[in-house]
């Protein structure tokens, strides 16, 4: 099944044979958020606890909102070349489709809307390795790693929360009823664009906004 096929079965589409591999790919997003939730809170006390006394007040702030900025690109960039991308050999498009084609098959299916803890928590020590080298190694600035961290992680729950609500809970804001609908509208109707889900703003800067 490819991701342009919608599956409309309150079963979820079956992703193993195995009943152990299979548990891990349902989550509920409360789990997101008991993981993620004191991870951002620990990294943004560490940065305020080891931060120098001097550069306190502006480094913390401008990291964490920098961390959330940095969030929002990688988001549009995970999701356009990454969930997106098209294989063309058969064990690759089922990878894929593990990934995110079976979101997009099966769009409402309540557990598989948040990303695993088994593929977010790689990640996050990835991105977590990746400041460290260029904040502190690259940039010798090593105090600004605890509150960039700390606003990335804040913005990737923030993103898988606004991802479930747009599927699954009444919006109510102009601002989140414009987020639903986006979204929606990348699901049903232009799924090669409209790649921000928290955000539309990288959909503008790079194209993929659409022109009405």
């Amino acid at each position: 099944m490819n991701h342009m096929e919608i599956n409309h079965s309150s079963e979820p589409i079956r992703l193993f044979k195995s009943d152990f591999l299979e548990f891990f790919t349902h989550i509920h997003p409360a789990v997101v958020v008991a993981i993620w939730l004191p991870v951002s809170g620990y990294f943004l006390a560490l940065s305020i606890v080891t931060a120098p006394a001097d550069t306190a007040a502006l480094h913390i702030p401008l990291g964490f909102l920098a961390g959330l900025f940095v969030w929002t690109l990688t988001e549009y960039l995970v999701h356009r070349f990454v969930f997106h991308y098209e294989p063309r050999s058969e064990p690759m498009k089922r990878f894929f489709f593990l990934f995110h084609g079976v979101h997009h098959a099966q769009p409402q299916c309540k557990t598989r809307l948040v990303m695993p803890p088994a593929v977010s928590i790689p990640g996050a020590i990835v991105i977590y390795l990746l400041f460290s080298l260029i904040l502190g190694n690259l940039l010798g600035a090593p105090h600004w790693i605890a509150p960039v961290f700390s606003g990335f992680v804040l913005g990737y729950l923030v993103y898988d929360m606004i991802h479930y609500a747009t599927h699954h809970l009444p919006m109510h804001g102009r601002v989140m009823k414009y987020l639903k609908r986006y979204h929606m509208l990348h699901h049903f109707k232009t799924p090669e664009e409209r790649y921000g889900v928290s955000s539309p703003l990288w959909d503008f800067v790079f194209g993929t906004a659409p022109k009405e």
